[in-house]
């Protein structure tokens, strides 16, 4: 099952398998409504696409802040074929947007750099709650179910060139 809308997630749906592998999905809290729907799809996906359920393991944070520290750790601890981050950041009043998303943005590809382990980027960044709303929807932009796709395409990648 495809997002249907063309996306990345549609093209990549069907060539990919997390048979044998273990994925850690770090979910944060904060606009929990949303991260919620990220976090069913992308784990819905993991298990579609093959990986055995307990091989998926969820763990969730306060907020988007704290999700390349969890990531981190996790990455370290080597258990894991791939990571992904899930967040929603949705603009204010104040610079909470842009001051939070660059840092995260940056810890997580630092994580993923550092350690070896491919880290996804599933925080939303955006200007609207609806907007927010939309791309979490499985119906709309499935941006969880995106952010699997790209950790199974990942794992096996990284799968291919550690076995040479």
């Amino acid at each position: 099952m495809s997002s249907g809308d063309g996306s990345y997630a549609a093209e990549l749906a069907g060539r990919v398998s997390g048979a044998g592998r273990r994925f850690g999905v770090v979910a944060s809290r904060f606009n929990s409504h949303i991260t919620e729907a990220l976090l069913q799809s992308a784990v819905q996906c993991l298990t579609e696409q093959g990986t055995a359920t307990e091989n998926v393991e969820v763990y969730r944070v306060p907020g988007a802040w704290e999700l390349p520290q969890a990531c981190g750790r996790l990455a370290r601890a080597g258990r894991h074929d791939a990571l992904l981050a899930l967040g929603c950041l949705i603009r204010g009043e104040t610079l909470h947007l842009e001051l939070i998303a660059g840092e995260v943005a940056r810890g997580l590809g630092a994580v993923a750099l550092d350690t070896g382990v491919p880290v996804v980027f599933g925080v939303l960044t955006t200007e609207t709650e609806a907007q927010a709303i939309d791309r979490a929807d499985p119906a709309g932009g499935d941006k969880g179910r995106e952010a699997a796709l790209a950790a199974l395409e990942m794992a096996e990648l990284f799968g291919r060139l550690n076995t040479g």
